[in-house]
Order: C-alpha cells, then structure tokens, then sequence
C-alpha cells in the first residue's frame, strides 16, 4: 500500500529561553516562513492552515483565527487543535487529514512561549479537580511520582540510570543548533551532584522551558512524487488517550502508548525491527525507561536494562539523536519537533546528528495528564515495500 500524503517542507524556529525580539504570532509565522521557504512554495500555494497551541494559561487567549492569515493569504481556513503536549502532532495529524479529504497542501505550525507563562501552575490545572488536584505540582511532581512507581517495582532501576540519560541527550544536543541546552563536558558524577527537582528527580533529569515553533508543510503524495526536492512520506499516525483519573491507572505501563504504537505498527504494515530512528518525547530522563516498554522495544521491566547497555540506544535503533525534549522543550511544538526531526533525518539534512542509512522513523508525543500519546511512521519512500527492496 501507497502513502497517501507527504511532509514537503520543515520549518523550526531558534530555540531560546527567552525570545524577548517577538510575540507569540511572530514565533509562529518565523516557523511557518521557513517552512514555505524549506519547500519552496510561495504563501499562497496553502490551502489551510492548522495551528496547535498550548493551554490558554500559557498565552492567554491567543486567538489564531485573528492573526494565521497573515502567515499565508486571506481566505485560507483555519483550524485549531490543542491537546498539551501532544497538540504539535496533533496538528499534524489534521494537516493530514485534510490532505486525505481533498486539500492539496496544508501547513501544521505550533509553539509557545513559556517565557511568558506560569507554566507550572498551568499544568497543575490539567488534573482532575476532585481525584488529580490534591497532589499536583505541574509537571514534574507528576512525574516523580511515575518514577518512583516504576523504582519500586523495578528496584534495579535507579537515580544512575537517569544520569546516563540526561547526559547522553544533552552529548547529542551538541550536533543541535536547534537545541536549547548544549552542555559540553557533562559527565554522570555532575549529574548525580546537583540538586534534586522533586525525588528521584534532579535538575539534570527535567527538561528545560523553551521559547519556540515548528511548521510542517503536508500535501498529497501524488503532487509531492514530481518535485524535485525531497520528502517524507507519512505512513500512518494515531493518538490514544487514557482517562483523567489518576487512581484507577497504571503510571509505570503506559497502556495508550501501547495501544498508539501497535495501532501505527499495523497501519504501516511494519514491526519494530524495521524502525531505524525514533525521536520520543522525554521531558525527563525517566520516561526514557518506562516509553521503551509501551513502545513494545521491551519487556515489562527492561527498559531500564536497556539504559544501562546504552542510553541512547534501545533495540538497537538510535534514540532522539536531536537531544530531545530534554534540551529543547516548548510544549507546543515539542511533538510536531519530534516529527520534524525525524524527517531532516530521512532526507539526509540533520548536519552532525545525522544517522546513517535510515529510511524508517518514529515521532512520538506525550501529554495531559500523562494520558495523551500519538505516534507517527514516516518513511523515505512512498511504499513500505520500496523502502524494504532498497534495504
């Protein structure tokens, strides 16, 4: 079976933890203007635009429909998503989608500026006011609690599996320009020194806030077969969420990444050996262990032994050579960057992070309250069987 659609152009923005020089409308055109000029399309080649944000407690009401004119041309219908930390894939999603039901060429742009935000409040209020609320401390409380779960279920995983990991991402961040924290010469000691976050997490374990966008322009594949530039072709995508009750839960199996893996994996007709990249969506360190397992990589209880053979490595397929959500991290944009990357990576333009010889990749996003997962599987040929016959 033949892709349907296409992702033609890429477009990320400079990642900073503040950018001071503009708004958030800016933000969002910058990405979509690089987009367009990555495809080398004119504005008014755009049938629709689609634009993810994060929750309104970021921006405030930042209303799109009032200014995603002014990134393409009038006329254009706009549509807007928003689904946390998944809401950049999720965008992409409706791109393709779109591109599915008889539009030729639709631009997905989505970010934030944290700078501006009470962020960490914001997350708290995701939770369920009478069963979530009590004991929320936004994000990384959340996850500590995660970890800690999986620690004691798995008492061989530990605070140096985490070093690695946090150590290993930023190492990669350094073949980044995108990337926000580029830290030369970290070692696991330093990491295992600094100051805990919220126990078993420390500093080095979180990622940062980030001030940034990403655009991605997709079209039908049989328009995207005759350019000359490259593409990537989306093989299939699915999003899965989980309830909002935090009690009747399992926080250290993440059954909607399971269920989003497995419903891309038969889409696309694949198995996960014949994965060659993935970028997953690690705003810390710990959730490295614990989505190698939903993600079907691993066992129950292996993803911390695969750490330990090498972080950064899993089933032998490359991890977020990007350096992750752990060195850049915006919200909005943080799942459609994962998508984003993934595609630098199979046309060959990632510069010093690029791996060699990969035709298959998987983006994955998380969000909510820790309930929200979506995959993608792009490929470098149109046809899962091409891209077999040119293994």
């Amino acid at each position: 079976m033949k892709a349907e659609t296409a992702i033609i152009g890429t477009g990320q923005t400079r990642t900073r933890l503040k950018r001071k020089d503009v708004c958030y409308p800016e933000l969002l055109g910058e990405a979509c203007r690089l987009a367009l000029l990555d495809a080398g399309l004119p504005a008014s080649a755009i049938d629709a635009v689609v634009v993810g944000s994060g929750p309104e407690f970021f921006e405030g009401v930042a209303d799109p429909e009032l200014w995603a004119a002014g990134w393409t041309l009038p006329g254009v219908p706009v549509f807007r998503v928003a689904t946390g930390g998944t809401v950049g894939a999720a965008a992409t999603m409706v791109a393709d989608v779109l591109c599915r039901s008889g539009y030729d060429t639709v631009i997905a742009v989505a970010g934030d500026k944290l700078s501006e935000s009470a962020v960490q409040y914001g997350l708290s209020l995701v939770y369920s006011p009478l069963l979530g609320r009590d004991f929320a401390a936004g994000a990384p409380s959340a996850v500590a609690n995660q970890a800690s779960m999986y620690m004691k279920r798995y008492p061989d995983a530990d605070g140096h599996h985490l070093a690695r990991i946090g150590v290993k991402m930023r190492e990669n961040a350094m073949n980044n320009p995108y990337a926000q924290l580029r830290l030369p010469g970290l070692t696991e000691e330093a990491a295992l020194r600094m100051d805990w976050l919220s126990t078993p997490l420390r500093l080095l374990d979180s990622c940062p806030t980030s001030d940034a966008a990403c655009a991605l322009i997709v079209q039908r594949a049989d328009l995207a077969e005759r350019r000359r530039l490259p593409v990537v072709y989306i093989q299939a995508m699915a999003a899965v969420s989980d309830g909002m009750n935090h009690v009747d839960r399992d926080w250290t199996w993440p059954e909607a990444l399971r269920r989003a893996s497995q419903l891309c994996y038969d889409r696309a007709g694949i198995a996960t050996p014949e994965i060659d990249i993935m970028e997953i969506y690690d705003a810390f360190s710990s959730q490295h262990m614990i989505w190698y397992e939903g993600l079907g990589l691993c066992g129950h209880g292996e993803g911390w032994q695969a750490v330990e053979r090498h972080p950064g490595l899993v089933s032998g397929i490359p991890v977020n050579p990007s350096g992750g959500v752990l060195s850049n991290s915006s919200v909005g944009a943080s799942s459609m960057i994962r998508q984003a990357e993934i595609v630098l990576q199979l046309t060959g333009r990632a510069g010093d992070r690029q791996i060699p010889d990969v035709r298959i990749g998987l983006a994955h996003g998380w969000g909510g309250a820790i309930q929200f997962h979506s995959i993608s599987i792009l490929s470098k040929e149109r046809s899962i069987d091409d891209v077999r016959a040119e293994k």
